[in-house]
């Protein structure tokens, strides 16, 4: 039994219509777009920037802007070749399954479960939190935190994740008609906000746009706290420069972990060949514009320096040293909103993902289940929003906040070598969409990931290798055993057996309609 079996494409395509784990086909190239500007526009947009100014890249932060939506961009070109290959469930995991192997599609499948898991437990955390900042506005005392037999509990996480659990069991097209009018709202909300930022621009922050580099002084001597690449190296951990832009960009890339999560939809979409492809791409560029339009107005309000003197700098911090106070109401109204369409969009990809996986018998088959009529994951969806909401509700998930960042880049890795080998194996296989300059894009792609992934912490890393080693044990204990590939004779017999089960439901439902009213003479 070899660690490195793959699984057939057109095995993937069958199993995506088998009877009791098929989903149903419903977005469109629009529902496609808002997902990802769903998904990737939340807190981050009014935040993360002036983190990423303040602390490493100065004015140059729109660079570091440019530079993670370019990798973003090249390894969302190899999703959308295998999405227009591989149009079902399951994103970078069902593609390195029919590339590189079974063992290497685990470890990628167990990595976006981290990022999408851990992604849903620290927002849905934040959302509790901005929640009762609301309420203030409005006159309103709500404390976050209420205590439950004698355990701190942020009840905001349990609420919008029971929410939109309950929604996405309901149906994919409901909650998508939810999402895109949350969307529509906040973008507007940004757009707002860039527009009297602009107002009170001042030319002279710009100036120097790439400041000089200098030692950075947050790390106090920690090993854990600086980047992988400076540990390896022995380089000096810096502020500024080029060096500051290029670790700017390893965290502004946060911004853009939305668009793997859409490519978990595949099987729900219609004409999937040319809707996915067109709706990443279009979902990629609305999100660029606005958070350099947002880097720009926040650089151009305040100097970096003051951003970096600031004990959380965001949006507001620029708008409040302005005398902008009122504004900073609207940011607080427009990260509430912002975080609720991301939740909805990361539960929706971790039970995909988690559904794949179980489809092919890695985990449980019992997870991959949807329901009769709307042809949704009910069970694994209840399961992952309920773990989510325990985990964000009870505990300090903010600390993992850099696992989301190495679990996404490590599937963009994967994906984007997968195209090079798919190429290679399958040049016959039809394909809507084709990455232009392969192989030299997709190897591209997979080094400046790899790079950014170095400028993550050595405490990201550790923990990143503990995360892998329990899913390679889980792996080795369960999921190789019971992989379907480690049993095909069971493939046939179980398509049949529930075709059977099928069959007979439908001859049963028919003799009671007779039964209830018979045929005329």
């Amino acid at each position: 039994m070899s660690l490195f079996r793959t699984k057939s494409i057109e095995q993937s395509m069958a199993d995506s219509e088998e009877p009791g784990r098929e989903l149903k086909r419903t977005l469109s190239t629009f529902d496609l777009m808002i997902l990802g500007v769903a998904v990737a526009v939340g807190a981050g947009i009014f935040s993360v920037g002036a983190k990423a100014a303040g602390s490493f890249a100065g004015p140059a932060v729109t660079l570091s802007f440019v530079l993670a939506a370019v990798t973003c961009a090249l390894a969302i070109m190899c999703y959308a070749e295998f999405a227009s290959a591989i149009p079902v469930a399951g994103s970078a995991y069902t593609y390195t399954y029919a590339t590189l192997g079974e063992l290497l599609a685990w470890i990628i499948g167990w990595d976006l479960i981290l990022e999408l898991f851990t992604a849903g437990a620290v927002i849905a955390k934040y959302w509790g939190i901005y929640l009762s900042n609301v309420f203030l506005l409005f006159g309103m005392d709500v404390p976050s935190t209420v205590s439950v037999f004698g355990l701190e509990l942020t009840w905001g996480p349990l609420l919008i994740v029971a929410i939109f659990t309950t929604l996405l069991v309901l149906g994919t097209e409901l909650s998508a008609r939810v999402n895109n009018v949350f969307t529509i709202i906040k973008v507007a909300i940004v757009l707002f906000v860039i527009v009297i930022g602009f107002m009170y621009v001042r030319a002279e922050n710009y100036t120097p746009f790439v400041p000089d580099p200098v030692p950075t002084a947050s790390t106090g001597g920690s090993v854990w706290t600086q980047s992988l690449f400076s540990f390896l190296s022995g380089a000096e951990p810096q502020q500024y420069g080029v060096l500051g832009i290029l670790a700017g960009a390893a965290l502004v890339f946060f911004a853009f972990i939305g668009f793997d999560v859409v490519a978990t939809s595949a099987e729900e979409v219609r004409n999937p060949q040319k809707t996915l492809p067109r709706g990443i791409f279009g979902g990629l560029a609305i999100v660029t514009v606005l958070y350099i339009l947002v880097a720009l107005a926040l650089t151009g309000m305040v100097s970096y320096k003051d951003l970096a003197q600031a004990d959380e700098a965001s949006l507001a911090t620029a708008f409040i040293d302005v005398g902008a106070d009122w504004a900073a109401q609207v940011i607080s109204v427009g990260i509430l909103i912002g975080l609720t369409t991301v939740i909805m969009v990361l539960l929706m990809g971790l039970a995909r993902v988690a559904f794949a996986m179980s489809r092919d018998g890695l985990l449980p088959r019992w997870l991959s289940h949807t329901t009769e009529h709307q042809k949704t994951p009910a069970r694994v969806q209840i399961l992952s929003g309920a773990l989510v909401a325990l985990v964000a509700g009870f505990t300090n998930v903010d600390v993992l906040e850099e696992m989301i960042n190495i679990g996404t880049l490590s599937a963009f890795i994967l994906v984007s070598i997968g195209v090079v080998v798919l190429r290679k194996k399958r040049p016959d296989l039809p394909r809507a969409y084709r990455v232009p300059g392969s192989p030299v894009v997709p190897i591209l792609a997979a080094v400046l990931c790899f790079w950014l992934m170095l400028n993550l912490t050595t405490l990201t890393w550790l923990r990143f290798a503990g995360w892998l080693v329990i899913g390679l044990a889980i792996y080795f204990l369960y999921g190789r055993r019971h992989s379907r590939l480690n049993h095909p004779e069971l493939i046939p017999v179980e398509h049949e057996r529930e075709e059977h089960h099928r069959l007979d439901h439908e001859q049963r439902v028919r003799e009671r309609k007779e039964h209830r009213h018979p045929p005329g003479p």
